[in-house]
Parts: C-alpha cells; sequence; structure tokens
C-alpha cells in the first residue's frame, strides 16, 4: 500500500485531458464550467450616465444659490442632445447618459423648484451621482476567467454583454456499479436477511451530480466474474469514469480488483494507507478512469470524495482544492489506527471560528452512512498524528 499523501501526488500526477467544448444559451449554462474567457467588448458604462435621479449641473454653478433649468427633460433611454450651460441644468433621470458640459448630478432631495430654477439646498461635490466611462469594467479586460463554474453573478455579468451563446466543457459521464451478491437494488423484495439494500449506488450518483458530473446508474450485478467484467466493458465504452463498488478486498468473491487489468486499464495504484477505504483502486485506460471502491457505504462515500471529485474537476477543465479548514476540538478525538483517518464531525461556526465535536456519531464499522448527516465536515488525521484533546486544532474538510 501507498500512504495518503503518495496517492494525492499519484492523482495529481495523471495525465487528464478535458472532453472537450460545447456551446450553449446563457440561460441554460448555470453551473456548467467556462471554456475560454469571457471579455468585455466595450466600456461599461460607454457613457457618463446618472446614478439618480436629480439635475445635471456644472459643481461650480452650485455656487450661486440657484441654477436655471432647461425645458427639455432627459429620462433614460434618451440620445440627449442638448448641452448644459453655465448656469444651466438639465432634469435628468437614473440611468440617463449625463448631457455634455455637466459634470455632476444633484438629487431631487438636494433642491427646491421654483418656477423654472432649483434652488440648492445641499451641495454635492463634483461628480456626485455620476458612473465615469468604465466604472463597472474596460473594453478589453477579462470580466470572467475560463475554469469558473458560472452562477447568478457570471449569468448576469455575460447577459450584460449581450452573449446570447457561452462555451463551456462537456461534463464528464460517471458511470455507478454496485456488486455484491448481498446487495439488493431499489424495489427489489428481500428473501433472507442477509441481504441489504443498495445505497452505495445512489449516494455516489447524488455526488457525482452535485459536482457536474453526468451520472450514469447502472445498478447492481451480482458476484458473478463474467457478469461483472460484461458490465464493466459495456460501461467504459459509455462513460468517462467507471465507479464500482465493493469486489475490491482480498475475498474470494472480489472480482473486480482482477478484471480491471483485464480491461485494458493501467493501475495507478491499489491499496492506499486510509481509514476507511484502504483498498481504493484507481486505474487509467487512456482518458478514461476505473474508480473501485469498498463495498461499505461510508467508505465508498469518503474514497469517491477523495479520488473521485479530483478526477470530474479536472475532466471539467478546473485544479480541484476541497474546502479544508482548520478547526477546534470541544471534546477528545481518539485516534484509532496509524492510518490516514477521516472521521465524520459535526462542524459549527462560534465567534468566526470553527469548532467540532462527535455528538451522534456512531463508532463502529466504516458502513455507517448516518455519520455523514447534519453539518457535517471530515476530519483528517494523517499517519503520524495522534489523539487530541478538548481545545487542540485539526483540519477540517468541510462537505457543504
Amino acid at each position: 500500500m501507498i500512504s495518503f499523501a503518495q496517492s494525492m501526488i499519484a492523482l495529481d500526477d495523471l495525465e487528464i485531458n478535458t472532453l472537450g467544448r460545447e456551446n450553449l444559451f446563457l440561460t441554460q449554462a448555470r453551473t456548467r464550467v467556462l471554456a475560454s474567457d469571457i471579455i468585455a467588448d466595450e466600456n461599461s458604462p460607454i457613457a457618463a450616465t446618472s446614478a439618480m435621479d436629480g439635475y445635471a449641473i456644472k459643481a461650480k454653478d452650485q455656487d450661486g444659490g440657484s441654477i436655471e433649468i432647461e425645458l427639455n427633460d432627459n429620462p433614460a433611454g434618451c440620445d440627449i442632445q442638448e448641452r448644459v450651460t453655465d448656469g444651466k441644468t438639465i432634469k435628468t433621470f437614473t440611468g440617463s447618459l449625463m448631457p455634455e458640459g455637466a459634470d455632476t448630478l444633484i438629487p431631487i432631495e438636494n433642491v427646491t423648484v421654483e418656477g423654472h430654477k432649483i434652488i440648492i439646498n445641499e451641495k454635492v461635490p463634483e461628480g456626485f451621482a455620476v458612473r465615469p466611462i468604465g466604472e463597472s469594467y474596460s473594453k478589453g479586460e477579462v470580466l470572467v476567467s475560463k475554469g469558473t463554474t458560472l452562477e447568478f453573478a457570471e449569468i448576469g455579468v455575460i447577459a450584460g454583454l449581450g452573449q446570447v451563446m457561452v462555451p463551456v466543457y462537456i461534463e464528464p459521464k460517471v458511470a455507478i456499479l454496485a456488486t455484491g451478491n448481498e446487495v439488493l437494488d431499489l424495489g427489489v423484495c428481500s428473501d433472507n436477511p442477509a441481504q441489504i439494500r443498495s445505497s452505495n449506488n445512489y449516494t455516489l450518483e447524488a455526488l457525482a451530480d452535485q459536482h457536474g458530473a453526468k451520472p450514469i446508474q447502472l445498478g447492481v450485478v451480482s458476484d458473478a466474474y463474467d457478469d461483472i467484467k460484461k458490465q464493466m466493458r459495456e460501461a467504459l465504452q459509455s462513460c468517462d469514469i467507471l465507479v464500482t463498488t465493493g469486489g475490491v478486498s482480498v475475498g474470494d468473491y472480489d472480482f473486480v480488483k482482477d478484471i480491471v487489468p483485464e480491461l485494458g486499464a493501467e493501475v495507478v495504484f491499489k491499496g492506499v494507507t486510509i481509514k476507511p477505504g484502504q483498498h481504493v483502486m484507481v486505474a487509467q485506460k487512456e482518458n478514461k478512469f476505473i474508480v473501485a471502491l469498498p463495498g461499505f457505504a461510508y467508505s465508498s462515500t469518503v474514497t469517491f470524495m477523495l479520488y473521485v471529485i479530483p478526477l470530474i474537476a479536472r475532466l471539467k477543465g478546473q485544479a480541484y482544492a476541497p474546502n479544508i479548514v482548520t478547526a477546534t476540538l470541544t471534546e477528545t478525538f481518539v485516534k484509532r489506527t496509524k492510518k490516514s483517518e477521516f472521521v465524520a464531525c459535526n462542524v459549527r461556526l462560534c465567534n468566526g471560528l470553527y469548532e467540532v465535536d462527535f455528538k451522534d456519531k456512531r463508532s463502529g464499522t466504516s458502513a455507517i452512512l448516518t455519520n455523514m448527516l447534519g453539518s457535517v465536515g471530515l476530519l483528517h488525521s494523517s499517519e503520524t498524528d495522534s489523539s487530541l484533546e478538548a481545545g487542540d486544532t485539526a483540519s477540517v474538510m468541510l462537505l457543504s
């Protein structure tokens, strides 16, 4: 087995190419990864505009106490031709172009209108309430960088450019296959107490979807060598990452680990000194990947987070960095092994600092998926770490 640190290096060293790009309508592109920079093709605003309702003036004219009103108004959307000359003002509204000659917008609230004049009740500094050319951005500026996940702000900025279509990376397809004679798929009736309900493949499907992949649900296959091999071979024809659960340990019916090399995949590593999930296997076949995970629910979930999510990100053209924080323990953490351990813990913010505890987190095997419920993180202790006391700090991977 290799160490957890070595497995991360091996993962980082893999040659991974994106899956190409496609153009989507902007309204369909939220959560997708941008495949090229979005560059401003003009200044915004392209001309000085009013930021409030008021009167366009020359700031120095306020010293006279009153300013004469030009009869024409300047509503938003009007390509105004009139100029503001000394001692004159034009009523101007939010979003309107500032008339030539004006350098300031005095708000309606600051003046009193008497006939064809405004009386200055409260002066404003020169340039007040005027949006200068390029206030939001300048022509040629990179507004949204390649590799960015598009969310509401990015969508809004791109819409402001009038761009209908956006280039995004193609989402990787992640096929998920659960193995095991004891595993029952959803809706299948149990005929003996040794059987268990399948949760792994649906947990991992949700995780793949959450991280921007297209999951392909393959369900459950029994522990028959030829059946597993057939399913895996067919899956590789239509997916970019094949994830299996079960069949990677050392039992007589653990066939997945033996099938992977037969499919023409090169094993990157098999076995990592981590808890849970020490029998995890990662293999590569050209630009496709097989990640064989343990069968226990908590093990498969944690190892999917550690090894599959980074592959999804890189296939989408992104660097992956888990959200790791330093948190203070409010109770004792008992280190059980000399492996890298990933232990579910409750995470909360208290006075701006992260705290963790293990309230209601059950101790036992790596099958306890309910430990993932709530506001949860994974406390990481390395091979060389020891047990911790309340008040000590630890690295925690945030999951939400």
